[in-house]
């Protein structure tokens, strides 16, 4: 189901690389141009500045999908970026392992976010997407076997390449393979609704990686502990989590070959990156419009997601409604700055939650709102300027999600906020393990508390939420994303060289 450019245009030893990275996105995408040329987009994200931080004579090659027309058509024109293969899988298998199980399946699982009397189903329409899911990780397989040079290094990324370690390991016993987890890790009992063989297959998969990443120990120790109730016992060659480099051996029959190493690496903000970025003309030109939008001597709350279910934003505007009503003295003298950006709209359960988080805050707006102040504004644009200039001036961060791998948001507002902001934080987060000592705590879904964390943010001294602020800054830029990246290229190298 693989175009035949992009699966043996590669093969030959001339072409293959030392240093391979395998994600569902890659670095670039296309779109066509009205006269019918194609226009390349970069990306950017911790793996592109990561990738570039091995310089340009490291031999690597980035292997993603084509996930629109414009990019199958680069594939097919042979016009791709240097450094970047495509893989033009077919666009119903793409469909089914992505929004049928990656997304809809294997990210419920992770973020828990099932209605348990309703749902998860697993028929017959989930095996057949099921089937797709192996198809689609089979192809970027074969294309990193096809592309890795002899002992290569190859970097697996996320849920969506979850069965491609082990299918890599049967072709290429010889490369080095990590894989990197960017979600959470379901507890235990929660990963095992999935069917008995489906769970075994994933773990599998994994453990055919030599080395498995994941941002906190919490969702490594979670991966740990789903081990044994599917596989049967295993070995921990070290205590963790304080140990740095704990392992998995499985016993059980017809598991992983040898040994696959654990290790954590919290990815953190790119400081550099971010302040230089947030002082750009066009960022300043975003900061008036948003001054004028708000007014003068208001405090600030800041949010800015994806419309992710996980990312709990509509209780985080009922928590700002229960602010409003329960401390009147707020009003007028605060506004929600909220941007919640469109994310996977091919899906109707994100749709309709897109939907009602734009309901609620107009609701917010025409209970409360006066003829000179809008208690909440929402923009659901993509807009990255604007987002930095909202950043600029958050007063309050609020970051509320019922569960998140990381959330990069709670890092990067404490670095680029000018006066200093207050952080009002998940416990659910990832981030929660790095930031809760100078973060105000909540639990995603206790409204009234997170009303009354706002309520302690938005009165917090300017000289507290300033150092605050810095502090967090500290905490958050730990690991930029180059060194994030070089950390994990530079342990699978050491377990090529005898090392743990």
């Amino acid at each position: 189901m693989v175009s035949e450019h992009s699966v043996s245009e590669h093969t030959d030893s001339e072409h293959t690389a030392q240093v391979l990275v395998a994600s569902n996105r890659g670095p670039v995408t296309y779109a066509f141009r009205e006269d019918g040329t194609l226009d390349a987009r970069r990306g950017g994200g911790g793996l592109v500045s990561g990738l570039s931080a091995i310089g340009p004579d490291a031999n690597a090659l980035w292997v993603c999908a084509a996930l629109g027309d414009g990019d199958r058509e680069a594939v097919r024109r042979g016009v791709t970026e240097p450094g970047v293969r495509m893989l033009d899988i077919d666009a119903a298998v793409h469909a089914d392992a992505y929004n049928g199980i990656a997304n809809s399946v294997l990210w419920f699982v992770h973020h828990m976010l099932y209605q348990t009397p309703l749902e998860p189903v697993f028929d017959a329409e989930f095996r057949r997407q099921w089937d797709a899911y192996r198809t689609y990780n089979r192809a970027f397989a074969q294309a990193l076997a096809d592309s890795a040079g002899p002992s290569a290094v190859v970097l697996i990324q996320d849920y969506h390449l979850a069965l491609a370690p082990g299918m890599l390991r049967e072709l290429r016993p010889d490369v080095r393979i990590g894989h990197f987890s960017h979600t959470p890790w379901a507890p235990e009992e929660y990963f095992r609704m999935l069917p008995d063989d489906i769970a075994e297959e994933l773990l599998l998969g994994m453990l055919g990686a030599d080395r498995l990443g994941f941002l906190t120990w919490r969702w490594a120790q979670a991966f740990m502990r789903s081990c044994p109730p599917v596989l049967g016992p295993y070995d921990v060659a070290a205590s963790w989590p304080k140990d740095l480099a704990p392992s998995i051996r499985v016993a059980g029959p017809g598991s992983a070959r040898g040994r696959t190493w654990i290790g954590v690496h919290g990815l953190g903000a790119d400081a550099e990156f971010l302040r230089e970025r947030s002082r750009r003309p066009d960022v300043a030109e975003r900061l008036i419009a948003l001054h004028e939008q708000i007014g003068v001597g208001r405090k600030v709350i800041v949010r800015v997601d994806r419309t992710e279910l996980s990312k709990n934003i509509v209780r985080g505007l009922r928590a700002y409604e229960a602010l409003l009503d329960a401390r009147p003295e707020w009003r007028e003298r605060v506004v929600h700055v909220a941007f919640a950006y469109p994310s996977r709209q091919d899906l109707a359960v994100y749709r309709d939650y897109t939907a009602e988080v734009s309901r609620v805050a107009e609701e917010i707006n025409a209970r409360y709102g006066t003829p000179g102040w809008s208690p909440v504004i929402l923009h659901v644009k993509d807009d990255f300027a604007r987002s930095l200039a909202a950043y600029r001036l958050a007063d309050v961060a609020l970051v509320n999600p019922i569960r998140d791998g990381m959330n990069l948001v709670a890092k990067e507002i404490p670095v680029v906020s000018d006066a200093g902001c207050a952080l009002v934080l998940s416990r659910e987060a990832g981030a929660y393990e790095e930031l809760r000592e100078h973060a105000i705590t909540v639990n995603p879904y206790d409204v009234a508390g997170t009303a009354e964390a706002l309520h302690e943010a938005l009165s917090m001294p300017d000289d507290e939420r300033a150092e605050r602020s810095k502090r967090l800054a500290v905490a958050a830029t730990v690991l930029p994303p180059k060194q994030w990246f070089l950390d994990q290229l530079h342990a699978l190298e050491a377990l090529g060289e005898g090392g743990a």
